[in-house]
């Protein structure tokens, strides 16, 4: 026997709340409970009420938690991320018109026009990289990359790892135009690699359905050296 699940009703005067929590999501990534009421200063009932109503949207949407490294003892924390509804209630730069006009693109000029718009588009990184340095010589090249890819939209963070930092972007401002045409990706790991001076590799994108586009960015021989040695001193 089937039993139909009685809708929740979401109280239309928490919609602004609503929104600080989505947007702490796309800004910080996954996030659990615990974490978005410490962000937005709400209880833990009042978060669970929140993210309640957003799972019951679609907006949301629960995960197991990843652990990096060693994994203690019991279930890893639930942590809520944006699912592609979610992510289409948020505002975007590109929509259906940019998909066709890519399209007749492609097919009346050719694929190297593409990637040569896919190019033209993110030359905004290396021109901001450079405009940012120049102002604040000593912050982090990846730490810096970050900052110019957050002011074009794309919400993005350093997680640092052993081996190198992880440009982790919680938003693709262009993901929906992206999942047809990957050359915007390439264009965009290939301006990061030139920026930065190294070899970096895309491990995931929000256009191929993952929730974050995370890009390795490996540590140079020097660092490498460098940190080996404090280890061993």
């Amino acid at each position: 026997m089937e039993f139909s699940r009685t809708p929740v009703a979401i109280p239309e005067g928490d919609a602004p709340t609503r929104a600080r929590v989505v947007r702490s999501i796309l800004e910080s990534g996954p996030s659990t409970a615990a974490d978005l009421g410490q962000l937005l200063d709400l209880t833990p009932a009042a978060v669970r009420r929140h993210l309640d109503q957003l799972v019951e949207l679609g907006t949301v949407e629960a995960r197991e938690q990843r652990v990096y490294g060693s994994r203690g003892r019991g279930r890893p924390a639930k942590v809520f991320a944006l699912t592609e509804t979610g992510r289409d209630g948020l505002d975007h730069q590109y929509d259906d018109l940019a998909v066709d006009a890519l399209r007749y693109l492609a097919d009346n000029v050719g694929e190297e026009a593409v990637v040569e718009f896919a190019r033209k588009r993110v030359a905004f990184i290396e021109r901001d990289f450079a405009s940012l340095m120049e102002v604040e010589p000593d912050l982090d090249p990846a730490q810096a990359m970050a900052r110019v890819l957050s002011d074009g939209g794309y919400a993005a963070g350093v997680r640092t790892l052993p081996m190198g930092d992880q440009l982790c972007q919680q938003h693709c401002p262009v993901s929906h135009v992206a999942a047809e045409f990957p050359q915007l990706c390439e264009a965009e790991t290939e301006a990061i690699g030139k920026v930065l001076g190294r070899h970096v590799q895309r491990l995931a994108t929000i256009a191929h359905g993952d929730g974050v586009c995370t890009t390795s960015i490996p540590n140079t021989p020097q660092t490498l050296i460098h940190d080996n040695r404090e280890e061993s001193s």
